[in-house]
């Protein structure tokens, strides 16, 4: 549902995200750290999520989207199809990422910028970040899983 050319654009939305290269392949970096990368290779894209038991749910709640290799399964990383997820649901994990790693100057209300609402308005957003949308996974919001 998503382009490799809409995936650029949301990516770049986000304050502070740039284009640059990991290990030796174009990937997305925020304050010098890993964002994410999109893998030609079969058009998916790496994002770290907050531990393996998280990616393993993802995996098992819907195989078609989120998937791994075996270079990454022992890493919190899930691959994710991007001609399977829709535009809200990547923005959320993206999102989830981009909080993780961001510099605080760039997503405090205090400067009047956050994460963009959506990969379309940009990170000239001026409202406060949104709600930190719902997770892929099975567990209800507040609860902590192990790591």
């Amino acid at each position: 549902m998503v382009s490799k050319a809409q995936v650029k654009k949301i990516v770049l939305a986000f304050p502070g995200a740039e284009e640059g290269t990991s290990y030796g392949y174009p990937s997305y970096k925020v304050a010098g750290k890993f964002f994410t990368r999109l893998r030609d290779e079969d058009d998916s894209l790496v994002i770290i999520v907050g531990s393996i038991d998280e990616r393993d749910m993802l995996l098992e709640s819907d195989p078609s989207i989120f998937h791994i290799t075996d270079h990454y399964k022992n890493y919190p990383d899930v691959l994710v199809r991007i001609a399977k997820i829709d535009e809200k649901t990547l923005c959320g994990m993206l999102e989830q990422r981009w909080r993780e790693i961001a510099p605080k100057k760039l997503s405090s209300p205090v400067h009047g910028r956050g994460a963009p609402r959506s990969g379309a308005e940009g990170a000239d957003a001026d409202a406060r970040p949104p709600r930190r949308l719902r997770r892929h996974s099975l567990r209800k919001r507040g609860e902590k899983t192990s790591r």
